[in-house]
């Protein structure tokens, strides 16, 4: 019989670890596939392993857990890590999602688990109930966050000058390699810094990933034309380019 899989995301080293030893003392069974620091590498290890159950923290930086949850919707069963009470309450009252609240309590564990073990075999939850929790969750997210300094400029070798690139100007951005390459109104430049690390640091309510390999600027975006298997083609204002969404970013553009 085929062991039930899971994927544990939480920017604490010393978390993932805690909730692997108490998961594996809880439930034997459960094999661990994959660990993720940020939501991005979740949504990416989820693509790659296709874990049964996949234990979310709320708070994570660049794609938070919300908007991984987004992403990885009627496809997991999906449990919040939270430090902050409020959102669990929510999500338990609307029966819509499971939760655990640092540090991790090993009879609320428990519980946990026996609900994903009756739910194993029946698809996912991601009902109007589902998104309306995440709703609420984002929004509480939002406020408690306030304003942060998202990135403004990016540095890039152009030739044999450095190029300061006003973040407005950069229509989107693709790894190639080691390397990232920015596109923006005047031209295209490789930069050192990978697609997760400008992830974190770019505003979200302006950039999204819509590709493991891809973040675009949604000022940009002028058609998302859907394909099969849930994936879609992005077209761009003023450019030739056609980019790719894959299914797992594809909740970004669902009321577009």
């Amino acid at each position: 019989m085929k062991h039930p899989t899971a994927l544990i995301a939480d920017d604490e080293p010393l978390l993932r670890e805690h909730l692997r030893a108490q998961l594996a003392r809880l439930w034997p069974e459960l094999e661990i596939v994959a660990e993720a620091r940020n939501g991005s590498e979740a949504v990416e290890l989820f693509d790659q392993h296709q874990p049964a159950i996949v234990f979310l923290d709320v708070h994570m930086p660049g794609l938070n857990g919300i908007e991984a949850a987004r992403a990885l919707a009627r496809r997991a069963q999906i449990v919040f890590i939270t430090a902050y009470e409020q959102y669990a309450v929510q999500a338990f009252e609307q029966g819509a999602i499971d939760y655990l609240v640092k540090p991790v309590d090993a009879a609320r564990l428990a519980d946990t688990v026996q609900r994903l073990q009756e739910r194993l075999g029946r698809a996912p939850d991601a009902g109007a109930a589902f998104d309306a929790v995440l709703e609420r969750m984002a929004s509480e997210l939002r406020q408690r966050s306030g304003t942060r300094n998202w990135l403004q400029w990016i540095k890039a070798s152009v030739g044999s000058r450095v190029r300061l690139i006003p973040v407005g100007q950069v229509a989107f951005m693709r790894a190639d390699g080691k390397y990232t390459s920015v596109v923006w109104d005047d031209g295209e430049a490789l930069i050192r810094k990978s697609i997760r690390e400008l992830g974190d640091e770019l505003d979200p309510e302006r950039f999204v990933q819509i590709h493991r390999s891809v973040i675009v600027n949604l000022h940009y975006v002028s058609e998302v034309v859907r394909g099969v298997n849930e994936t879609a083609d992005l077209h761009l204002r003023d450019r030739a380019e056609v980019l790719p969404v894959s299914r797992s970013y594809l909740h970004h553009f669902r009321q577009m």
